[in-house]
């Protein structure tokens, strides 16, 4: 549990968001990753928090090879796995360990495939359907996902079934591969209240049948507090807060994190607490704010924000925020 086997280190991804102007010989670019630092142990929980368009969705397509970094690296049980070229062997196996679940189950099932195609497509893409053991690996991941007897689901196509039915399924095409790591794009927000407990804890007890480690992103930090190992709070292409579920949510550094664990539900009516609501919309990534990103929309921003760009500052030895206010 406290081996590091997914390591990443000041990586960077800036997309060209048009030609040079004419006050200006670069073109302006969006800073979509800005220098994120984290680390996944086996069989790990993670939850990857922030607003739409932090950057969450970006960095998954980073870990999973499917986009090249502009700087930094990512390393994978000790292989710089940052620049590899899709013809290599290695790049293969890569995508064969790290599996991605979407955030639509609608849009990700092929509607003219049945079940049983749905699950054995990732064994045709890896070479691995001519296997004697297709059928029962094919069964062994439905049930897994939760859809039992597998016969049942096998010959059916995604039309009829329901939404959770067809969550499970994009679950089960990324275990017919035996994943070491599952990145989990907003899996539940595209289902019904009632179902979204159900999908986050069958990852929670693959994490534990199949020894997956996850990371779980999403934008409520309510929905996977029960679930998570740790939570890293990402703003505007940065990780802000990074550390135990725990210590997050009772002890909170960052006004960031402060402001989402505020308006997360509160069950019983009479706990109140006073939330807080940010101002304005989160800035352009084109044109990062100087100084401390978040300053335009903190609280409790002070003159210095605006010029100094935070550093990380250790809480304890399991939790971090990058705020100046921490800073002694």
């Amino acid at each position: 549990m406290n081996q590091e086997f997914l390591e990443v280190r000041g990586l960077k991804k800036y997309f060209e968001a048009g030609r040079p102007g004419l006050f200006s010989k670069d073109a302006r670019k969006v800073h979509a990753v800005d220098g994120v630092d984290l680390t996944l142990r086996r069989s790990e929980v993670i939850a990857l928090v922030g607003e739409s368009g932090c950057g969450k969705s970006t960095l998954a397509l980073l870990l999973m090879g499917l986009e090249d970094p502009t700087e930094g690296a990512v390393k994978f049980e000790g292989m710089d796995i940052t620049h590899l070229n899709d013809s290599q062997r290695k790049k293969k196996e890569l995508r064969r360990k790290i599996q991605m679940v979407f955030q639509d189950p609608y849009e990700s099932l092929n509607p003219t495939q049945t079940i049983e195609e749905i699950i054995t497509e990732p064994l045709l893409v890896h070479g691995m359907a001519n296997t004697p053991d297709r059928d029962e690996r094919v069964k062994k991941a439905l049930e897994d996902a939760g859809l039992k007897p597998a016969e049942v689901y096998l010959d059916r196509y995604p039309h009829e079934l329901s939404g959770g039915q067809r969550q499970r399924v994009v679950v089960a095409a990324a275990l017919v591969l035996e994943p070491e790591i599952i990145l989990a794009d907003e899996p539940v927000s595209m289902l019904d209240v009632s179902i979204r407990a159900e999908i986050i804890n069958l990852l929670a007890e693959l994490r534990i049948t199949r020894q997956i480690a996850v990371i779980f992103i999403t934008h409520d930090l309510g929905s996977v507090g029960f679930f998570a190992d740790r939570v890293a709070v990402m703003y505007l292409g940065r990780i802000v807060e990074v550390g135990t579920m725990l210590e997050v949510l009772e002890n909170p550094k960052h006004p960031y994190t402060k402001a989402l664990i505020s308006v997360i539900p509160v069950p019983n009516p009479r706990l109140r607490h006073e939330r807080i609501i940010l101002q304005g919309e989160t800035p352009n990534p084109i044109n990062i704010p100087s100084g401390c990103r978040f300053h335009p929309r903190c609280p409790v921003a002070i003159a210095t924000c605006k010029a100094s760009d935070p550093p990380m500052v250790v809480v304890n030895k399991s939790h971090q925020a990058a705020c100046l206010l921490l800073v002694k």
